[in-house]
């Protein structure tokens, strides 16, 4: 049995911040990412009664919003949102947005020739990745591939947060000079 209880009186207080730097690190749009944090918050109390106390509130919580922000990412790539997304990826853009996540096909609408360019964008990026330095590669692999959270990725490193992603942000601009000279 756990221990875990769940307190939705508390979760703006707790959670709220947390949830949204995460959500603004994949969304990359304040306003977008503060409406998936309400539309989670919401659909947590709305299934409050499927929480089992299996994990604690905040992983529970952060499930919803992965979901939510995926739900996001399909909803602007489907066939209809693709024609009025422009999206670019140059050095003079602040944001970084989630340009790995977006470059890849639907798996709920592949057609052969998807299937194609997702194989040969994985061996890009492994190519690539494999010309980073080591620990670059490391905090690249784990945190955008394998979806890591930050605080496991510090604690495997031994690396602080803000160290973290210097790092990152460092991997993601070579990763796409490179991925521009290889794939695109």
């Amino acid at each position: 049995m756990s221990n875990h209880q769940i307190n939705p009186n508390k979760w703006i207080d707790l959670y709220s911040d947390y949830l949204f730097n995460y959500t603004i690190s994949r969304v990359s749009d304040r306003e977008m990412a503060q409406d998936l944090v309400q539309d989670t918050f919401l659909a947590a109390l709305k299934s409050m009664k499927n929480f089992k106390g299996e994990a604690s509130e905040r992983t529970w919580l952060i499930s919803i919003l992965k979901r939510k922000v995926i739900d996001h990412y399909r909803k602007i790539n489907s066939k209809k949102g693709k024609a009025e997304i422009r999206i670019t990826y140059n050095d003079d853009s602040e944001s970084e947005g989630d340009w790995l996540e977006e470059r890849v096909a639907d798996p709920f609408d592949k057609t052969a020739e998807d299937t194609m360019e997702n194989e040969e964008l994985g061996e890009a990026i492994f190519n690539c990745l494999a010309k980073l330095p080591e620990k670059q590669a490391d905090v690249f692999r784990m945190k955008t591939i394998e979806g890591l959270e930050t605080e496991v990725i510090c604690n495997e490193l031994n690396i602080t947060a803000s160290n973290l992603w210097v790092i990152i942000h460092r991997a993601r601009h070579a990763m796409a000079d490179c991925l521009k000279e290889n794939w695109f």
